[in-house]
């Protein structure tokens, strides 16, 4: 379940670091391109490929299909009703997940990075059930969910990851839901910084420096805060050199503050 490809050269299976440059593409790679990808030698590989595989389940899995598809920003992955065949693990970049009211506005629902899947709400449902939209250049590995649950299901550690990468996925849905239904504006922002910087030092990226794709306005629809009130505390935790920001790269200066933020009661 990763994302390394025939066609990717030395450097594209360099470790990156640090996290504010490691969203480049291959030269041999162009966008909308697909090639075909392996696991072996993936950079990310740690990331869903579990310790312990034999030699013969490592080429069991690795028969699964599955291909790496670049994704210029603002471009779609898949769309709500779009039948669902795969599930997508992001190598690089990052994604927003929307839904859309029925007057026409978007709902943002999530902020994917890499070494994350898209696409889990698929499964149940034959189709997806959220559009996907790069917030950068961005690659994903495709990979077949019916080899895959194949694999898995004759392969008892491989079974495990995949239970521990959905799990995951449900934690940080949880998580959202909670900043949602009881916390202060200031908390929800507060909780969404610390839970990025813990999913970037879980990859081995500078928990404390990284740049936030989604806009204002999108970090304000995820967390159900007014542009102006996203802003106005982005503003505010400056002043009380909190963090700062540079654009869109954010430092974070005092997390302890930020703790105590996030865990304030409602």
């Amino acid at each position: 379940m990763s994302f390394d490809s025939p066609c990717a050269t030395p450097a594209a299976n360099a470790r990156p670091q640090p996290i504010r440059i490691h969203h480049g593409f291959e030269d041999s790679m162009r966008f909308g391109e697909m090639c075909a990808v392996r696991c072996s030698t993936c950079a990310l590989r740690r990331v869903c490929v579990p310790e312990g595989l034999s030699d013969e389940d490592a080429r069991r899995f690795d028969d699964v299909p599955r291909v790496r598809r670049a994704v210029r920003r603002g471009e779609t992955l898949f769309r709500a009703g779009d039948r669902f065949e795969h599930i997508y693990a992001v190598r690089a970049g990052s994604f927003k997940t929307v839904v859309m009211h029925p007057d026409g506005r978007e709902q943002v629902t999530g902020y994917l990075l890499a070494g994350e899947l898209l696409g889990l709400g698929g499964i149940a449902a034959g189709h997806h059930v959220a559009e996907a939209v790069a917030l950068e250049d961005s690659q994903v590995c495709a990979i077949g969910f019916p080899g895959l649950e194949a694999v898995a299901g004759q392969v008892p550690v491989m079974q495990r990851q995949l239970h521990r990468l959905f799990a995951a996925a449900i934690v940080r849905d949880q998580s959202q839901l909670l900043r949602l239904g009881t916390m202060r504006g200031e908390a929800r922002l507060a909780s969404f910084l610390l839970d990025i910087s813990a999913r970037l030092a879980a990859l081995g990226y500078s928990p404390r420096s990284f740049l936030l794709r989604m806009t204002r306005e999108e970090i304000g629809s995820y967390l159900g805060l007014q542009l102006e009130t996203v802003s106005r505390m982005f503003s505010r935790l400056q002043a009380r050199s909190i963090l700062t920001v540079r654009q869109r790269e954010v430092t974070l200066v005092d997390t302890l503050s930020l703790g105590e933020m996030a865990n304030s009661a409602a």
